[in-house]
Parts: C-alpha cells; structure tokens; sequence
C-alpha cells in the first residue's frame, strides 16, 4: 500500500479547506469511504486516483508522493532558479525584522558559494553528496521549526511525525558528517573513496580572499559568528 497518498489526500484537502463530507460528495463516494482513504485503512483504486488529481489539479505522481511537485514535474538543473532571481516572492526589509534576514542571507548563500566551489575541486562525488546532504537535513530541520510556529499549518506536509523528525533528521546529519570527515582525512572505510588530490584545497586566509574577493569576507564573518555563537573559551596555562 503506498503510504504516501493518505498522507497528500489529506494535506490537500485540508489546505484548500474543504471539508471531509463535501470532498466525498464531490468525489461520489461515501464520508465514511473517504476517511479509510485518507486514514490508509483501505488502498484505492486507479479510476478514484484520476478523480483526485482532476478535483484538486494535480498530477497523479504528486497524489502518490512520487514527486512533490504538484504538476509532477521532475526537477532538472535548469529548473532551479538562481538564488538572486526571487523576485516577488521574497519580501525582506519591509517587515519588523529589517535588515537581518538579508544580512544572515547573505552571509550564508556567499558562503556556500565558496564551500560547493571547494567541494567541485575536490572531484569527489561522495564528499560532496555527504556534505550536501548535511546541508540540506539542516534546512528542513530549521524550516520545520518555523513551519511548527503555525498551529493552523498542516503536519501532513511531511511524512516523518513530528516526534520523530529532529532525531532521525540529527542522525542522519551525524552520519554524513563522519563520511564527510572520513573522506577528508583519507580513510577508505566502509566503501568511501579518498579525495586524490588535496593540492586545489590548500586554504589561507589570504588566497581565499584572491581566489573568492566577492564573497570571502562574508565567509569570514560566518565563522566568527559561529565560533562567537559556540562560546568555546581556550583554558589559561
């Protein structure tokens, strides 16, 4: 049974807000059928499924969380848009917290500038899957939180439980940062291939500022912040 249909059968209904009764008149078929549906209790068949899609104009691969996309398209590179191209759908500076998202932003995205050029020099695919990976467990952990802020907000959005979702997610980011930190160190453990050749990797301070003089003073100042968030002080000797 696919366990995911229950799950956006019911996000989609609820974020369009149509009730459960009127959903099933609209569908032709019983409340009662309709909450096995969305409940899991019982599997639908391909006629209902085409049904949902033209009800709530979405693709079938979407309905069977084959693609998160709602038209089912799947994503290509040159389907992602540049960071800088958000255009309208990004309001910063004209809310209460002024300048701090776009500073943080910024500071952010110039530094993963940096850090995805270093890890393309590095010709290691498993390095850089592991590390994008770390990358992106953090984003859905923080985008959680901030999803979570909204009691009206839909937990059916995501298919690991709340309660479940930071842990499993630290745990993950934990095993990607040990084969990341494998890799860096050259140990051929559990099938992970050494970086060949570190040489493009040789980092100072002042090449970094040569080779990235857009954006190296705002990886620069990420680390500060970071090392000041962390609060480490060296013990007196």
């Amino acid at each position: 049974m696919n366990t995911d249909f229950p799950r956006v059968l019911t996000l989609i209904r609820k974020e369009r807000g149509i009730s459960q009764k009127q959903a099933a008149a609209d569908l032709g078929i019983s409340q009662a059928l309709l909450s096995h549906y969305e409940k899991g209790i019982r599997e639908c068949g391909l006629l209902f499924l085409s049904r949902c899609a033209d009800y709530y104009q979405v693709s079938c691969d979407y309905l069977l969380g084959r693609s998160p996309d709602r038209t089912g398209t799947q994503l290509t590179v040159e389907d992602i848009p540049e960071p800088d191209s958000a255009g309208k759908e990004n309001t910063w500076g004209s809310s209460k917290a002024g300048i701090l998202p776009v500073l943080n932003k910024k500071l952010i995205a110039n530094s993963l500038n940096i850090l995805f050029d270093l890890l393309d020099k590095s010709k290691n695919k498993q390095l850089i899957t592991e590390v994008s990976s770390f990358l992106m467990l953090a984003v859905y952990r923080m985008f959680r939180v901030v999803h979570s802020a909204n009691p009206k907000n839909q937990s059916a959005m995501f298919s690991i439980p709340k309660p479940l979702a930071t842990h499993f997610a630290d745990a993950s980011m934990q095993m990607c940062e040990a084969r990341a930190s494998a890799i860096a160190s050259g140990d051929t453990v559990d099938s992970l291939e050494a970086i060949r050749d570190t040489e493009p990797l040789y980092m100072t301070t002042e090449n970094i500022a040569k080779e990235y003089p857009l954006f190296s003073s705002s990886l620069l100042n990420l680390i500060q912040n970071s090392e000041k968030k962390i609060g480490y002080k060296a013990s007196k000797r």
